[in-house]
C-alpha cells in the first residue's frame, strides 16, 4: 500500500486592530479558553463556509416578496 504525504499549503495575513478590538477579541477569546489566533481563526472558517440558513431563508423571502416587482423591472 502506497501512501502519500500532503503538505498543506498555509497563508498567513496580518490584521490591524484598533486596541479596544483587540482587548474584546482578547476578552472573548480567554473567555472561551482559545487563543487569539485560534478564534480568529475559526471565525474566518465559519465566514468562508458560506452564507448560514438564516441568511438564505431571508434572501429567499426577500426575493419571493419582490418577484413581481422584479418581473416588472425586466
Amino acid at each position: 500500500m502506497l501512501c502519500q504525504r500532503r503538505e498543506r499549503q498555509v497563508s498567513s495575513i496580518t490584521v490591524d486592530l484598533q486596541p479596544e478590538q483587540f482587548a474584546r477579541l482578547q476578552s472573548i477569546a480567554d473567555r472561551l479558553g482559545v487563543s487569539v489566533e485560534r478564534l480568529a481563526r475559526s471565525s474566518l472558517e465559519d465566514l468562508l463556509a458560506g452564507p448560514d440558513d438564516k441568511f438564505e431563508q431571508a434572501a429567499e423571502y426577500v426575493l419571493k416578496k419582490n418577484e413581481e416587482l422584479y418581473r416588472r423591472l425586466a
